[in-house]
């Protein structure tokens, strides 16, 4: 059918030989699909598709997400989301590890990120496994953190400063997530939204939330992706965080589509 190439041991691996413009069955769905929560992010090289055709894609894999920040390319598409860089001031937050939209109460299952245009050097993303950096914790650290929750933020994230504060009230999540398919367990705080632990005090989050955000770049977790024009990367944002490196300054148009998920347990 294709074929899976892991790139890293601990995450990322290329799907080769599939086009994405052919129709894809259910068996080639349900093979993706394991790829997936085997290895979290996948990457599909080449592929010659437009916004059309990615939201039918994504589309197999769940509830596609209206997300409530970006532009559509059209106005019949507003599940894709057009991130245009490099053309400006730097606003985005996005070179900032984090998982995506984790302030959302039910915050989405994965992301697809397709390269429309790239600048001629730079921009690469990287990915990091977060149920690696949870094994990766000491068995008393594991403890402490098992049965923790956090509050998430959309207004710490620079891009989101000016919204509407009660559109999207502070959530709280589990400090560690199960993830519902395959039962593993890995770290859920991120940098950007992430503002504090609820059963510790101010002092005890100072001390370990820093901590946290910095276990989780070690560069064992990672892949780095370089991108190239027609790539897309599909990821599990509850097992994820990524970091898009910001290195450039010609313009980098990518379309983004999310699917829904649940609420962390």
């Amino acid at each position: 059918m294709f074929d899976i190439r892991p790139l890293t041991p601990a995450i990322g691996a290329e799907v080769a030989g599939i086009d994405l413009n052919d129709d894809l069955g259910p068996d080639a769905y349900a093979a993706l699909t394991e790829a997936l929560h085997t290895h979290q992010v996948l990457f599909f090289r080449g592929q010659d598709i437009d916004a059309y055709r990615q939201r039918d894609f994504a589309a197999g894999f769940g509830t596609l997400q209206q997300f409530p920040f970006g532009h559509p390319p059209a106005p019949d598409l507003p599940e894709v989301m057009v991130l245009a860089t490099g053309d400006g001031p730097k606003q985005s937050n996005a070179d900032i590890w984090h998982s995506d939209a984790t302030f959302m109460a039910r915050p989405p299952l994965g992301t697809m990120l397709r390269a429309v245009s790239l600048p001629p050097l730079g921009g690469d993303t990287l990915w990091a496994d977060m149920e690696s950096a949870y094994a990766a914790l000491s068995a008393p650290m594991r403890v402490l953190l098992d049965g923790l929750t956090a509050e998430h933020d959309f207004t710490k994230s620079r891009t989101h400063r000016g919204g509407d504060p009660d559109a999207l009230p502070v959530v709280a999540h589990p400090v560690v997530r199960t993830h519902p398919v395959t039962g593993r367990r890995c770290l859920y705080v991120n940098r950007i939204f992430t503002t504090r632990i609820v059963e510790l005090d101010e002092r005890e989050n100072e001390l370990l939330l820093p901590f946290l955000f910095d276990h989780v770049t070690r560069p064992d977790f990672q892949v780095r992706f370089g991108w190239r024009p027609g790539d897309i990367a599909f990821w599990d944002n509850r097992s994820t965080q990524h970091y898009a490196v910001y290195d450039y300054e010609a313009p980098r148009v990518m379309h983004r589509i999310v699917i829904e998920g649940d609420e962390p347990r």
